[in-house]
């Protein structure tokens, strides 16, 4: 099951395993956008609140933000609202 926001394994192998050129012009925008979406929410969403098997699917996908802290959280640092430490 995938995260909150998140395309499930079974979608993105599903997408992948057909070729580009036996999908239709809908197929194909609908992939890269969710492609596009679903790597957005891995960028925003911290490691340590991933599941098991979305951190695997995004060690696996390109995707892994590597125990990095959430955009969200780097902004909220910046402004000095956060609980993490400036440099």
């Amino acid at each position: 099951m995938a995260d909150t926001g998140r395309q499930s394994m079974t979608d993105k192998t599903a997408s992948s395993v057909k070729p580009d050129s036996q999908k239709s012009m809908t197929e194909q925008a609908s992939d890269k956008v969710k492609g596009m979406s679903d790597s957005a929410a891995s960028t925003v969403q911290p490691q340590s609140q991933k599941s098991t098997t979305q951190r695997a699917g995004d060690t696996l996908s390109g995707n892994s933000n590597q125990d990095q802290e959430s955009l969200t959280d780097k902004a909220k640092n910046a402004m000095g609202l956060g609980g993490g430490n400036r440099q």
